[in-house]
């Protein structure tokens, strides 16, 4: 791409973001097929709260950013949209905002309730207006305590149980009754192979009460996402509920990072960094005393429902292009989708993500190593990792002995103890490295934010022979190597030949 096509493309990628933030700030007071809330309260339409949403974060400028306001309804079944992008093409309202509940307790208004659903990812992204949540009638632990004070405790004490009255909706009626039924759960929010549907059980829970019943504490007025998490320290099932919580933030139009609030009992970890840098900030449902109700509420659906670990099952036929390529040329079987939420972490923690990668001869090729380190995952983790390279020390200090003698360009063998680093500090190394090496394991998820011409050599051992992130580089567009061994000890200097080849490959 020559300097004056670069400049012309990030003009027009300026020019489509704004358009996209106008019009989605324009469209607030509509409650119609855009995904926007209902906005009146007494009868009369409401302004923007200015000086809440001050405290919001923008959504970035992104290089493979594609616009969502797209018609779902229009994207083909099972295409590369339909699986990372806006493929919730079909609106179920299960509850209409009444007239008759304005004026009520709390500000007026009737409440509202709708789905989107995916029939590719057969799962739906939900939204509803005045909701209450009462905290203290979900069962399950406070979460968001330090490790190691809660050493021990059972994954069952984390997980929700919405009890009676945990979630209710305002109705125009008086009599309480069931939101959605069992028919409409299985129909729209199917469980799937999932052991326990944490979504699925907590809108199934959701009661409409009259506006007699409907009274709150507290009231949160910008839109907030709603997020329940099953796996929370394991890095690849976080970036699946990441990537969920981003899609559905983008699907309803939200003209600002969202604030998220986490209905799950789990213990603070690491990677809450990243949740922090993503959105606008979380709270766990347990630090709400008495009852709280949400002008705007939306459910990001499960990690397990999105198309990074539905690929692990079926078929997911996508190869990653850039956005450009696509404007000039849409084909159902390339993706940018997955690039853009690379870029979208990247941008979250302050990394330029306009670059153009290898425009000019590049002086210092940066190699990482991802290491697998012993440490304290979660209350019932004993803080030792499996070994998945037996011999991980010796094949590093041969790639270091390798590296320091190259005769060629400068390369420098980057340490990634990934462990006793900072969520920044990752998402850096990842973004610098030319080369991404590392036995499988869920550190290698980090390369869903490598920039584009990142090479990626995964070692893999006889009894971890899983696609994970051969289908990420895939579907980023990566070029991907492997080495597959015949147990759990890779031979150094195969590793070196491979490392060598690839190197050749980038001019070193």
């Amino acid at each position: 791409m020559n300097m004056m096509t670069s400049r012309t493309f990030l003009i027009l990628l300026f020019l489509v973001n704004s358009l996209s933030i106008y019009f989605l700030l324009h469209a607030q007071h509509r409650d119609g097929s855009s995904g926007r809330s209902p906005s009146t309260e007494g009868g009369r339409s409401r302004q923007p709260q200015t000086h809440r949403r001050r405290h919001l974060k923008p959504w970035p400028i992104l290089p493979s950013y594609l616009p969502w306001s797209q018609e779902a309804a229009a994207v083909p079944l099972r295409s590369c949209e339909a699986y990372f992008g806006n493929g919730f093409g079909r609106r179920v309202d299960f509850l209409s905002s009444s007239s008759a509940a304005v004026g009520a307790g709390g500000g007026g208004g009737g409440g509202w309730f709708r789905c989107f659903y995916s029939e590719t990812l057969r799962s739906s992204i939900c939204e509803g207006g005045r909701l209450r949540m009462v905290a203290g009638r979900i069962t399950m632990s406070r979460g968001g305590e330090k490790l190691e004070d809660v050493i021990g405790r059972r994954e069952e004490e984390e997980l929700p149980v919405f009890n009676d009255g945990a979630f209710e909706i305002e109705g125009s009626g008086i009599s309480r009754r069931r939101m959605v039924t069992s028919d409409d759960l299985d129909r729209y929010i199917p469980a799937g192979d999932v052991s326990r549907h944490t979504v699925r059980e907590l809108i199934g829970s959701i009661q409409v009460v009259g506006a007699a019943e409907f009274r709150c504490d507290q009231w949160v007025e910008e839109s907030t996402l709603l997020v329940t998490r099953i796996e929370y320290a394991n890095l690849f099932h976080t970036v699946t509920d990441w990537y969920s919580a981003y899609v559905s933030s983008r699907v309803t139009g939200l003209p600002y990072r969202p604030r998220l609030v986490f209905v799950d009992g789990h213990c603070s970890t690491q990677l809450e960094d990243t949740w922090r840098a993503l959105f606008s900030g979380f709270i766990y449902a347990k630090n709400f005393s008495g009852s709280v109700c949400f002008r705007h509420a939306i459910f990001s659906p499960l990690g397990y429902e999105t198309a990074l670990f539905k690929g692990l099952s079926e078929e997911i036929n996508c190869s990653g292009a850039s956005a450009l390529h696509l404007w000039r040329n849409p084909d159902d079987r390339k993706a940018a989708r997955l690039s853009e939420f690379g870029e979208m972490i990247r941008a979250a923690f302050g990394s330029p993500v306009h670059k153009q990668r290898l425009e000019k001869p590049v002086s210092v090729h940066n190699v990482l190593f991802v290491r697998r380190e012993d440490y304290l995952a979660h209350p019932r983790h004993g803080g030792k990792v499996q070994s998945r390279l037996s011999n991980e020390q010796e094949v590093f200090d041969s790639l270091q002995s390798w590296t320091d003698n190259h005769l060629g360009c400068k390369i420098n063998l980057v340490n990634g103890l990934f462990a006793h680093m900072s969520m920044k500090e990752q998402v850096r190394a990842i973004q610098e490295a030319s080369v991404i090496i590392g036995a499988h394991g869920a550190g290698l998820t980090h390369i869903v934010s490598a920039t584009p011409k990142t090479v990626i050599l995964e070692i893999i051992s006889r009894e971890y022979r899983r696609p994970h992130f051969a289908l990420i580089a895939q579907w980023k567009g990566l070029e991907y190597h492997a080495i597959d061994l015949s147990g759990s000890y890779a031979t150094p200097s195969v590793v070196v030949n491979r490392l060598s080849s690839i190197m050749k490959s980038l001019g070193c």
